[in-house]
């Protein structure tokens, strides 16, 4: 290998959970070379190592900067690299010569080197990053939650009669404390079996309980710190501002404006197309738990915000549907909250 000094080159990169194969372009876009580096510590330095070989490395563009390739962007900038984020190989590219891990490196490097990846790498090492890590504790557990009720209630259900008519007409948290506290008996075995079944799961759902108590302590300090004024808003919670938060990411400013929000969370008014619309989303683009977080808002100021349902009886009488106008409600609340999403912004 011919070593050039003195050379901006451009690297691309793309992801894998247990490699990553890289690209090195020199100025004029002729290809230096390709290689595969393990994701770790050390096949990072290596990485990196590489491309110095080839000259002064100005620019690395890598797929995935929020997923698999998380560990090396943070690893470059660290090492003061300029990362952008490269979404997928270019179309035109696959379509001519196919679909591999050189070509879809080469392709990224390409795309950083011409400027059609201009998109800020994902920073996953802040306080989001933080807050992220305990939602999917936490949605997890109350899945597994309801989940679990909904088990002991069928349960009890097709029981033993003696067992349905003593937990009938119970919410669910009364439920959960008369199941986990049951005291089975020896006797008939469906009875007995049923009873220590039911209990167990009346017992998991406690425990669940404590967990998503715990993980609540957490987060919601976090996210008092990271956006105050957001929690301000009418039917912003933690968990809807925990969200929103992770949507927006570590470094927020990679969100240029209002609208590039709107899109994000899949409320930009996008035209639908002909045949089954989706009833919570105007494009397919956006971030699913952005969105809903979004609706959660929305549909609480339907129900308790005076300004919120006149603007819905306004509406109705213009001839809107219900679906439209949460769409449309979804949209301004996007705009809301879009200036409390950075940190000191408030």
């Amino acid at each position: 290998m011919t070593i050039v000094d003195s050379r901006a080159i451009t690297g691309g990169v793309d992801t894998h959970a247990d490699s990553h194969v890289a690209a090195a372009l020199d100025p004029i876009g002729g290809l230096l070379g390709v290689k595969s580096f393990t994701t770790t510590p050390d096949g990072y330095r290596q990485l990196l190592s590489w491309l110095g070989a080839f000259g002064e490395v100005d620019l690395v563009g890598i797929e995935g900067t929020g997923s698999y390739g998380a560990g090396l962007s943070r690893h470059l900038q660290a090492a003061g690299i300029r990362v952008v984020e490269v979404d997928r190989a270019d179309r035109q590219d696959r379509r001519r010569q196919g679909k591999s891990d050189p070509l879809d490196a080469v392709s990224a490097a390409r795309a950083a080197q011409s400027g059609r990846a201009t998109g800020m790498s994902k920073g996953r090492d802040g306080a989001v990053e933080a807050i992220r890590a305990l939602m999917v504790a936490k949605r997890s557990a109350k899945s597994e939650r309801t989940q679990t009720i909904n088990q002991a209630r069928a349960m009890v259900l097709t029981g033993p009669d003696a067992l349905r008519t003593q937990l009938a007409g119970l919410d669910a948290s009364e439920f959960v404390a008369k199941v986990a506290a049951l005291r089975p008996r020896q006797g008939e075995i469906v009875d007995y079996a049923t009873r220590m079944a039911v209990r167990e799961l009346g017992r998991r759902v406690e425990f669940l309980d404590e967990q998503l108590k715990r993980l609540d302590e957490l987060i919601v300090p976090l996210v008092r710190i990271q956006a105050p004024v957001l929690l301000t808003l009418f039917g912003v919670g933690p968990d809807t501002a925990a969200l929103l938060l992770i949507a927006a990411g570590d470094n927020p400013e990679r969100l240029r404006s209002e609208a590039a929000w709107a899109h994000l969370c899949g409320v930009a008014p996008i035209p639908a197309s002909s045949g089954k619309v989706n009833r919570h989303r105007l494009n397919r683009g956006g971030d699913r738990h952005a969105n809903h977080a979004l609706w959660r808002i929305v549909i609480t100021r339907m129900s308790s915000d005076l300004p919120t349902r006149h603007y819905v009886e306004r509406r109705l009488k213009e001839g809107k549907s219900k679906m439209e106008i949460i769409r449309c409600l979804k949209r301004y609340v996007a705009r809301e909250v879009y200036p409390h999403l950075r940190p000191g912004a408030d």
